[in-house]
């Protein structure tokens, strides 16, 4: 990994250097690298090669493009606080190409593009944002008169490096959701090969980040499952680290919005939450550095599954999740059960009445019986005492 007697010197030039660089005090910047080993489930040690990485390693080239997307991705990153986005796209990568961003429009803008592509040729991290329509050639999406499907082709051919932020990139998200009709496609599929996703709208910027500072320090992307997803993000099931998991397990549930349960923080499972059936790190990882809570179930609304295929903008918001590991009865109760009114006086008083009049007509169906019962015995033995007169005669 990395030498800690190193990253302990804290008279070292490159240290001095690098903290002036990012406005960061010394302190400040080795918790920055000791939270991003932290967050990719690097062992220890790992800090000291994060930061001799960022501290000397050139600056990572980035091409950002943008397809069917609404910016969310590059609006989350533009909330991030460690380091703060100025400080992330001039001291630690090099941002040559951002639509949203960038100064430069038009030609300039193309042009910027092509000559960081030929300068960084099979050096440069390709970044893309929003799905990519396909049908009819892909004319429902152009940049500078170049087709979405074209244009990322012609990056991603000498791309040290292929990322694809959000649900709409990683495969297909919001604008891929029927009927489809500009036929909406991750980039994996266009590009017919597996590239390294972040799911989530939007994803969490540190997600992104920390796959960036893992390129720089070890010269490759983090380790993926089978979806493209960096396993020290997309590892473990929303439902797995919800702070409302107590409540799960103890069978209390928010039944409907705003009811007592809600108001307390009981488990969102009966309102549609999707934490149960969804891979990601959002109860762990804060959005905005607003604090832990500040992310859907944290603010009292059910996870939608949006960085899960399948489940985020393709089954309804409030439908009941799919359990992947315990299933809870759907009839628990309440945790208190809404009681019917006891009985009145008057109501009491009809109900004797009804029960007086239903055993009086039990009597006398009882006694008709009874008698009807007697009749036929008497008719029977009538007949027989005729039938044996008949043949003494």
């Amino acid at each position: 990994m990395g030498d800690l007697n190193e990253i302990f010197d804290l008279e070292r030039k490159t240290l001095h250097d690098v903290v002036q660089r990012l406005d960061m005090s010394r302190r400040d910047f080795l918790q920055f690298c000791s939270t991003l080993a932290v967050a990719m489930g690097l062992p220890s040690g790992a800090e000291a090669a994060i930061a001799k990485a960022i501290e000397n390693a050139k600056r990572p080239s980035v091409i950002w493009l943008h397809f069917q997307e609404c910016t969310g991705c590059s609006e989350s990153l533009l909330r991030a606080e460690h380091p703060t986005l100025e400080k992330l796209i001039l001291d630690v990568i090099s941002l040559d190409y951002h639509e949203t961003l960038m100064a430069a429009a038009g030609h300039q803008a193309e042009a910027a593009r092509k000559d960081a592509m030929k300068a960084n040729k099979g050096k440069y991290v390709l970044v893309v944002e929003g799905a990519i329509p396909v049908k009819e050639n892909g004319i429902y999406c152009k940049i500078g008169g170049q087709t979405a499907i074209d244009m990322v082709k012609e990056c991603a051919v000498d791309a040290a490096a292929v990322i694809a932020i959000g649900s709409c990139a990683s495969w297909g998200g919001m604008p891929s959701t029927g009927p489809n009709p500009s036929g909406s496609t991750g980039l994996g599929e266009v590009l017919g090969k597996p590239v390294v996703t972040i799911p989530g709208c939007p994803p969490n910027p540190y997600n992104f980040l920390a796959s960036v500072v893992h390129f720089l320090t070890f010269g490759k992307l983090p380790d993926v499952d089978k979806l493209g997803r960096p396993k020290f993000a997309y590892s473990r099931l929303i439902h797995e680290n919800c702070e409302r998991r107590a409540h799960f397990d103890a069978g209390r549930f928010a039944m409907e919005f705003g009811d007592s349960g809600h108001r307390q923080g009981y488990c969102l499972y009966k309102l549609g939450c999707k934490g149960p059936e969804t891979y990601a790190n959002c109860p762990t990882l804060g959005f905005g550095d607003a604090g832990e809570n500040n992310w859907p179930v944290g603010c009292g609304h059910p996870c939608i599954g949006c960085t899960e295929k399948g489940v985020g903008f393709t089954k309804p918001i409030h439908q009941v999740a799919r359990m992947l590991n315990v299933a809870p009865p759907l009839q628990y109760p309440r945790i208190v059960e809404e009681q019917g009114q006891g009985a009145t006086f008057a109501s009491a008083a009809a109900l004797t009445a009804l029960a007086a009049a239903a055993a009086g007509a039990a009597a006398m169906l009882t006694r008709n019986l009874g008698l009807s019962h007697a009749a036929e015995e008497a008719q029977r033995a009538k007949e027989a005492s005729k039938a044996k007169e008949k043949e003494g005669m």
